[in-house]
């Protein structure tokens, strides 16, 4: 018992880097600062997630860096369109961090949507985690407002006149909604895989764009009544939003996890390249 709510707790939030009780939403839901700092450090926690197998990427793309709104840089992973082009692909990282996996999603990506610039936002100031002790520390040192102004930065870089959709696993499934938010008017379509979902209705009201969610059925963090929710919630908000749920366990998308399920991986991807064509056509 402790372990499940041990992993309920911790999955959703992630903390300040103060002493008070603001938190954030990752995954699942709210617990304070310091609940949170000692939950990420419980091996009863870390336990539960898959350490992701050795994975090298070899290929295209480069380290770009920007400027952020809080005077700070940031940086990511991009492969820039073949041909000029406002169209933006906007990457998001598991909890892990802007590790080879995600670099070859955005390979992947950008390969197959053609004249788009895949941009993998790295929102840990290169740091990347390789065991759940890692993690869980990066988790702990990801404050809300650096999140923030590392994603408006990205929505900088790509330029005024940019087309942007987003797409991300588990803690980015939940950055590439937040980033949909962030967007406005730039914004044309959103992916997120099993991440948690905005229950803020007036935030949901500002979204300029529908949503594609993939989530998986016996993922015990974001459970399908978790899902069902925001579907209610999008309602409210008057927006759209699409919902796929897969037979599978939370990150069963990810190559490098030991649960992988690539029947399931493969049918995601074509439903969200799919998507993603039609709003960047």
């Amino acid at each position: 018992m402790f372990m499940l709510v041990t992993f309920f707790l911790l999955n959703f939030y992630v903390p300040e880097k103060n002493d008070n009780t603001t938190s954030i939403p990752i995954c699942h839901t709210p617990v304070t600062a310091n609940a949170m700092s000692a939950l990420a450090g419980d091996p009863a926690f870390q336990m539960l997630h898959e350490v992701p197998l050795p994975f090298h990427y070899q290929g295209e793309g480069e380290t770009v860096s920007f400027e952020t709104p809080d005077g700070q840089k940031a940086s990511g992973f991009f492969l820039k369109s073949p041909k000029k082009s406002n169209k933006w692909l906007l990457v998001y990282q598991e909890w892990w961090g802007l590790n080879d996996h995600i670099k070859q999603e955005s390979a992947k990506l950008h390969k197959d949507l053609g004249d788009v610039n895949v941009l993998a936002v790295d929102m840990y100031d290169g740091k990347v985690g390789t065991t759940r002790e890692e993690a869980g520390k990066l988790v702990q040192s990801a404050s809300k407002e650096r999140l923030a102004a590392i994603q408006k930065g990205a929505i900088g870089y790509a330029g005024k006149d940019a087309k942007i959709a987003s797409i991300g696993w588990c803690f980015g499934g939940m950055l590439s909604l937040q980033s949909a938010i962030l967007e406005q008017d730039k914004s044309v379509g959103c992916v997120m895989y099993y991440g948690s979902p905005e229950k803020d209705v007036e935030k949901l009201k500002t979204l300029k764009t529908d949503v594609l969610g993939i989530f998986g059925s016996q993922d015990q963090g974001i459970s399908p009544e978790v899902v069902a929710q925001f579907e209610k919630d999008m309602k409210t908000a008057g927006k759209s939003v699409t919902i796929k749920m897969y037979d599978a366990v939370h990150g069963f998308a990810n190559p490098s996890n030991p649960k992988h399920d690539p029947v399931a991986t493969a049918d995601a991807y074509k439903l969200s390249l799919d998507y993603l064509k039609k709003k960047f056509n």
